[in-house]
């Protein structure tokens, strides 16, 4: 299977010193992780605290993000590629999923990562990611409406899998979740009265300097 593969590795960790080690690698690993072969389009992020969808970081959750060329590329680079490693010997636990992009609509970094190839028809499960820059004027705002969508998605039945993710904190941000199919995932997006809320205000006001929206076939996972 030759189609591009986006993964999205999250690594655990326990105890002061890895959690230390872990927010100390935003940094430093990031030369390492740009010189993995075979990466492409790749970032390393922190995430929230309790449902994810928090301004109030989570020392104890990272997350990295991956576009490869191919299924067997990803699966053998994450097996063997020194960063990787080194977050796997250090993390009490470690989740990755292999996603295949369905759509994908605006940019992210000013490129767009994720490559579409042919029509399918909706996968199951199905992955969301939700990626934004904030206006700085706006920052408050956004984040004054985010608790009440945090909520919501963590006692929302349908989703399987949640976490919020954010490259520079309080300004950039990804939502990330997976759903049993496209029907649960829009009945969140737009039957939940805080969600929808939320949206019409960004739209309203006009709070964000890139966003992008793209969905995923969940392919596999690992760990």
């Amino acid at each position: 299977d030759a189609e591009p593969i986006t993964t999205v590795s999250y690594f655990r960790f326990e105890g002061a010193l890895d959690r230390l080690w872990a927010f100390t690698q935003m940094g430093l690993s990031r030369r390492a992780l740009a010189r993995t072969p075979g990466i492409g389009f790749h970032k390393m992020m922190g995430t929230g605290v309790g449902e994810g969808f928090t301004p109030v970081p989570n020392f104890g959750l990272y997350a990295i993000l991956a576009v490869w060329s191919d299924l067997a590329s990803a699966q053998e680079r994450i097996t063997a590629s020194p960063v990787y490693d080194r977050y796997r010997a250090r993390a009490a636990e470690q989740y990755t999923v292999y996603l295949r992009p369905v759509s994908a609509m605006g940019a992210w970094s000013g490129q767009q990562p994720f490559v579409i190839e042919g029509q399918r028809p909706p996968p199951q499960p199905i992955a969301v990611l939700p990626r934004a820059t904030l206006k700085p004027r706006n920052t408050l705002r956004f984040w004054k409406r985010a608790p009440s969508v945090s909520d919501t998605i963590g006692a929302n039945p349908d989703v399987l899998f949640k976490a919020g993710m954010g490259e520079v904190p309080w300004l950039q941000q990804v939502t990330f979740s997976i759903w049993p199919d496209i029907k649960s995932m829009s009945r969140f997006a737009y039957r939940s009265q805080a969600h929808s809320r939320a949206i019409r205000a960004v739209r309203a006001g006009n709070w964000f300097r890139e966003e992008l929206y793209a969905r995923f076939a969940v392919v596999g996972a690992s760990g």
